[in-house]
């Protein structure tokens, strides 16, 4: 039994540890390209599409928000 659990610990650290290497690749340098480019963007929307969506969304929820706490504040003051 106690062969059969170090022949896997073997083949799992061996799986874990030469195939994983293999596949990265490393963006930071051409995401730091895309950031410091100096292209007249808000860095907030430099990402693309989704971060315009991500900013969007986020713009409509605190507009959202602001109206839900208006409207409790009226409620509040004419009781």
């Amino acid at each position: 039994m106690f062969r059969h659990l170090r022949t896997l610990q073997q083949v799992s650290r061996r799986t874990l540890s030469s195939s994983a290497r293999a596949q990265l690749e490393n963006k930071v340098p051409h995401k730091q390209k895309l950031f410091q480019e100096d292209n007249g963007m808000p860095v907030h929307l430099k990402g693309g599409t989704t971060d315009a969506l991500l900013y969007r969304a986020t713009m409509a929820l605190t507009l959202w928000q602001y109206c839900i706490i208006y409207i409790h504040a009226n409620k509040a003051i004419l009781n």
